[in-house]
């Protein structure tokens, strides 16, 4: 079968399951694994996708999505011109278990589906702890300041690790917070998982010198943490691998009090 995939998670999923081998077009964000990925003809950033180089390619099947917002756009496109694809838009981790079931069915591997899920599964069951459940607030992005809301799989990946998202009841995927808002929520830790924005490039310093933030207890205590946006962000398997280190800021934040 020739696969396109249109975002990260949806490539790391085919990989996941075995079938990295059938990807013939990606996103120019895919990066995993590099292995694989780095072979495999790219189509534009997953927002401004070049619908036209990807019917002239003919896929089987498009794997896109209606994760973030301006995705909409691709997938009307690529519904206008005819193409097979499928769009998920999960917002819970069961919502992704979902999704990993129904890509394993459409590609013929639904055995596979299943035993991917039960691996994740197993890396996210929770786990006794004496937390408090602090309240950390994961930066989607610095400026300005986004957040996950309710229509986020990271409140249950937070609740997982012992913690709790400021924004858990506002109703959407994600939100702009006002330097008002977050000294209100008063977050006992400051996660940057900064979207599209390699790792290495995080900077604790501009969160900890951020205006009118001085007084939120993360700041006071300088508990800011990296976490690669690929282990939040990415509804797929690396998931497993951003619970754990969820769970390593709320006991550094534990064995500080």
């Amino acid at each position: 079968m020739r696969i396109a995939s249109l975002t990260c998670s949806n490539t790391e999923i085919v990989c996941a399951l075995g079938l990295g081998d059938q990807l013939m077009a990606l996103d120019d964000h895919s990066d995993y694994p590099k292995a694989i990925v780095e072979k495999v003809p790219r189509l534009g950033p997953d927002l401004s996708i070049d619908v036209d180089v990807l019917e002239k390619l003919n896929p089987d099947i498009v794997l896109a999505s209606l994760t973030v917002p301006g995705h909409e756009k691709v997938v009307e496109e690529i519904a206008a011109r005819g193409m097979p694809y499928i769009a998920p838009d999960p917002q819970s981790l069961s919502d992704i278990f979902r999704d990993v079931i129904d890509i394993a069915q459409l590609l013929d591997v639904p055995e596979r589906g299943d035993a991917l899920v039960g691996w994740m599964k197993k890396g996210l069951q929770e786990k006794k702890t004496e937390s408090d459940h602090p309240p950390i607030l994961v930066e989607w992005w610095p400026r300005p300041v986004y957040v996950p809301g309710h229509r986020s799989w990271v409140n249950e990946m937070l609740e997982l690790a012992g913690a709790v998202n400021p924004w858990h009841e506002y109703p959407a995927h994600s939100l702009e917070v006002s330097q008002q808002q977050a000294v209100e929520k008063d977050p006992a830790a400051v996660v940057i998982s900064w979207c599209g924005i390699d790792p290495s490039r995080y900077q604790r310093s501009r969160v900890l010198s951020r205006p009118g933030w001085q007084q939120i207890s993360a700041i006071r205590h300088q508990h800011v943490f990296c976490i690669p946006e690929a282990y939040l962000g990415r509804p797929g398997p690396r998931l497993v691998e951003g619970v754990r280190r969820l769970r390593a800021v709320v006991e550094t934040l534990a064995s500080q009090q």
